[in-house]
């Protein structure tokens, strides 16, 4: 297990200063919605859990902005999230939770911690072309323009940071040009992590997990003025007419390949997976109690999958408890205790 001392440092310190300490101090602004899960005819071969080998499953998910903002900036450049609770034939659960950003940002929750330190929100103080052309002969990302009304930056100490740790590079850099989607539907959601699936024959196998959107990948135009709130009920409107699908697609892990480490991506060439469709059809009225006091957990697993020893996995399974009884939310209903 990891070190609950430190989860609940690392909590305290993702609280931004215009976040809200009455809701998640990441991934702060969110919708749920509900539908259901069927696994394809080949995923029972690969692992047993009840959803892969049942027919249908139904869901609730959360989408989410990344940011610890309490104020909606849906056009912003920000990762996205999405959280899948499955409702499992035993009245028990499982959760699956995943972002729009591939890899994450350190190997360790100690580095994870520095991270958050290093990556404060601060003062926008902006760069002149100058400076910008001189990041670029630096082979440095420069710092972007702040949005008309963004007073504080969450990129500055972010990029400080990988400029001084190789191994955020990646995820910083990814993180700093996602974007903003023109819908929650219509971005891929990875869990990052590595978790262990067992199939039918009691092979086991280290997997990643991804949701790849049905309706495909779409952008905003970066070069359009953002506009602040849309993706909600753009969700609402899209539900109303038709669902929304994903395929849940799985990477199978290689010898050499890290399963412990979450900021290192796999080959792009390991065998993958459909394992099945998520469907959503509806968006709950109640939106308190069907998503602002839901508390997903990465370690809400169930029988047939098994958390990776990935540190920064079992880091968050902490975190993720700590911030949900600060907040008030629901218990995690963890079915083994």
């Amino acid at each position: 297990m990891s070190d609950p001392g430190l989860a609940e440092k690392l909590v305290k310190v993702l609280h931004r200063p215009d976040g809200d300490l009455a809701m998640r101090p990441v991934h702060t602004i969110g919708i749920s919605a509900t539908g259901y899960f069927k696994p394809t005819p080949i995923a029972r071969n690969f692992c047993t859990a009840d959803h892969f080998t049942n027919e249908k499953t139904d869901v609730i998910v959360r989408f989410s902005n990344g940011s610890g903002c309490a104020v909606v900036h849906d056009g912003w450049s920000d990762v996205r999230g999405l959280a899948v609770r499955f409702h499992l034939s035993d009245g028990s659960d499982t959760d699956l939770i995943a972002m729009n950003l591939p890899e994450f940002f350190t190997p360790t929750p100690e580095t994870f911690l520095d991270f958050a330190e290093a990556a404060k929100p601060k003062l926008y103080t902006g760069q002149t072309p100058w400076q910008k052309i001189w990041s670029y002969l630096q082979l440095m990302l420069p710092e972007r323009d702040p949005y008309p009304g963004e007073t504080i930056s969450p990129d500055e100490g972010a990029i400080g940071f990988a400029d001084r740790n190789a191994y955020s590079q990646l995820g910083v850099l990814q993180a700093a040009q996602i974007g903003a989607p023109t819908s929650y539907a219509r971005a891929a959601y990875h869990a990052c992590h590595t978790f262990i699936v067992t199939g039918a024959e009691g092979v086991r196998r280290w997997v990643r997990f991804s949701w790849q959107p049905i309706a495909g990948v779409l952008n905003t135009d970066p070069d359009e003025t953002p506009v602040d709130d849309y993706l909600q009920a753009e969700l609402r409107e899209r539900l109303a007419k038709e669902p929304a699908r994903f395929s849940l697609m799985m990477t199978i892990g290689e010898v050499g390949d890290d399963f412990n480490n979450s900021s290192r991506p796999w080959p792009p060439h390991r065998k993958r997976i459909m394992m099945g469709v998520l469907t959503l059809n509806a968006v709950p009225e109640d939106q308190i109690e069907q998503a602002e006091k839901l508390s997903f957990n990465p370690g809400l697993l169930t029988p047939g999958i098994e958390a990776s020893d990935d540190p920064v996995l079992k880091m968050r399974i902490d975190s993720y408890k700590i911030s949900s009884a600060w907040r008030g939310g629901s218990p995690c209903p963890f079915s083994k205790g």
